[in-house]
This record gives structure tokens, sequence and C-alpha cells, in this order.
């Protein structure tokens, strides 16, 4: 996330998107292409992340829960556990980024993070 600091508790979302995220194993897995926030609470519900494809071309988008990431300032990224097998099984979103709440449920259970709407 270029341009912020480390320390700080606060990120623009503008300085979120591409950025990198990693899987456990420390390999880059893909890129936050944007967020998704809850316009009642204010939470950010989940960050669409790009995977694969090349120069932006073939790219394939999931949403996955927000709690599902935590910031690692060493990598200057992302670090999730999620693995390539929950992203390929995870809850059909279609091509509609503003699901329901039923839909919500089980993406968040599938990936087994706390909701962020309590």
């Amino acid at each position: 996330m270029t341009g912020t600091s480390s320390a700080a508790s606060m990120v623009s979302s503008n300085d979120v998107n591409g950025t990198a995220v990693y899987g456990a194993d420390g390999t880059q897995v893909g890129h936050i292409d944007h967020l998704m926030i809850d316009k009642k609470s204010g939470n950010v519900a989940y960050a669409v992340m790009g995977f694969g494809g090349f120069l932006g071309l073939g790219e394939d988008h999931h949403p996955v829960p927000w709690n599902a990431l935590r910031y690692d300032p060493a990598r200057e990224g992302f670090v999730t556990d999620i693995t390539e097998a929950q992203l390929r099984d995870a809850p059909d979103r279609g091509d509609d980024w503003q699901r329901d709440r039923a839909w919500e449920k089980r993406t968040f259970d599938h990936y087994g993070v706390p909701y962020y709407w309590f």
C-alpha cells in the first residue's frame, strides 16, 4: 500500500486497491481489486480479489470476507489462510457484488470467519 505508514491505523480505500494478497505459505495469490462496504454499518464487508490472468486479461474475481485478511507490514500486503480449494468451492456470487444476507452468511460460514454485521 504505497504512500501509507505501517503505523497508521487508518488507510484510504484508494491505497488498498491493488495491494498484494499472500497465502499462508508466503506466495502471492492475488490482489485487492476493490472493497465492498456495508452502507448501514460502515464496515468493510469483503474485499473483491483478483486472481490469475495476465495484464488484467482473463482475471477472475472472488469476494473474500475482510475478516479473512490481515495486513502484514513486512510484506506491505495482506495475508490470508484461504486456500485455492476454498475459493473454488465458495458460494456462487453470480455477477452481482451486492448479494443478500443469506448469501453473505453462507460465504462467511464457508470461510470460517465472523460476520461483520454483529
